[in-house]
């Protein structure tokens, strides 16, 4: 009988990732792909032309999975199931990515102010020859901000590596009226999804 696996890689270089994993117990090693080659970065998280959201997000999830997948098997590393995920913010179905600089942070948070936007999260293992994935949407409202808080939280750290420009788990809290949905899908992986789709791959966590 083939032992199962006890160990993942994890695809991501989301500090709040690890966090979720180590909570339910995963064991995890990280396989890292690079931004900057001479080509570029190894997956491009560029929205293309009429892609809708729940579609760019699962696409760079999948792109994700493969990439760390043939690192694996260049780098002759032990074969484990890799965990990959990718989370988007959509307003009125439009995409917010991560913000580059502080006007852009303060357009998002001045367009997520007083509304309700979503937070989508697709999560993909792929163990072998077989791909299993999810995507988890969460509805996100938000109060009505001021423009002395807006441009108060924009002179933090915290919106610039989050897509949105947020983050829940930090100072952004503050603004969140309401939520339906999943709370660690918001931070970036959606535990109960995840949990489920690793024991399909055949990771006992429990």
């Amino acid at each position: 009988m083939k032992p199962l696996p006890h160990k993942i890689y994890l695809a991501s270089k989301s500090p709040r990732r690890r966090e979720l994993l180590r909570q339910i117990g995963v064991e995890f090693e990280l396989l890292l792909l690079r931004d900057h080659t001479p080509r570029g970065p190894e997956v491009s998280e560029i929205v293309q032309p009429n892609e809708r959201a729940e579609d760019y997000v699962a696409r760079v999830t999948l792109e994700k999975a493969a990439f760390a997948q043939k690192t694996m098997w260049w780098r002759k590393l032990p074969l484990r199931p890799i965990l990959a995920a990718d989370t988007t913010v959509v307003l009125d179905g439009r995409i917010l990515g991560k913000p580059a600089n502080t006007a852009e942070a303060v357009a998002m948070m001045q367009a997520l102010s007083g509304h309700t936007h979503q937070v989508l999260t697709h999560v993909a293992v792929l163990h072998g020859e077989q791909i299993y994935q999810t995507t988890q949407r969460s509805d996100v409202a938000f109060t009505k901000l001021s423009d002395e808080m807006i441009r108060a939280y924009c002179a933090t750290a915290e919106p610039y590596d989050k897509a949105g420009g947020y983050g829940i788990q930090g100072q952004a809290a503050l603004f969140i009226q309401d939520i339906a949905g999943s709370y660690s899908g918001i931070m970036g992986l959606p535990l109960f999804e995840t949990g489920k789709l690793l024991e399909q791959a055949g990771l006992r966590i429990l």
